[in-house]
């Protein structure tokens, strides 16, 4: 498991929120296989669930129009898919190796 203290990026919580919601293992299991507490991972799950699925959302930011806002989902969505495949593609390769 993780160190005490130790800080992940946004982005990390987010792909581990990713990889628990598309593994279909259980938190402990997830947690695990990304060498993290299972306590860490259910406070990101918490997080984004109270934030539109979003780790650390940090507000709507400044859109210009309802479009513009749309347009950034929509990118942070495909960002995200991309990561958590990202970390699927890791995870199998893990998997393989053993």
């Amino acid at each position: 498991m993780g160190t005490k203290n130790t800080k992940h990026s946004a982005e990390f919580k987010q792909d581990a929120v990713s990889y628990y919601h598309s593994s279909g293992k259980s938190m402990k299991a997830a947690a695990a296989d990304l060498r993290i507490s299972a306590s860490s991972l259910n406070n990101w799950i918490q997080n984004a669930k109270n934030n539109d699925n979003i780790v650390n959302h940090r507000g709507s930011g400044n859109y210009s129009s309802d479009s513009e806002k749309e347009i950034a989902k929509l990118k942070k969505e495909l960002r995200d898919k991309e990561d958590a495949l990202e970390i699927l593609k890791k995870a199998i390769g893990i998997l393989n190796k053993d």
